[in-house]
């Protein structure tokens, strides 16, 4: 299968994703955003959880800081097809 066939068989949900904010390389660091969402969970503090994920996934810790603002940001609903009720 051609890249072309796949984003074109996939093109709407790409485009949604897009028009959301959401990049590709974004799928990446899921495990990173859990991680976060554990240790904070735990009762871990904001710095300490952001030191160990960025030496654990290997990116700097102004790195993880972007990726926990832009994972933790809303969604517009009429961005992603969601009727108002």
């Amino acid at each position: 299968m051609k890249v072309f066939e796949i984003l074109n068989f996939n093109r709407e949900p790409l485009k949604r994703l897009q028009q959301a904010g959401i990049r590709i390389e974004d799928v990446e660091y899921i495990d990173l955003y859990n991680d976060y969402r554990v240790m904070l969970g735990g009762g871990e503090k904001v710095s300490y959880i952001v030191a160990t994920l960025a030496d654990r996934y290997h990116v700097s810790e102004r790195k993880v800081y972007t990726l926990i603002k832009r994972y933790g940001r809303e969604c517009s609903a009429q961005v992603l097809g969601e009727s108002k009720a």
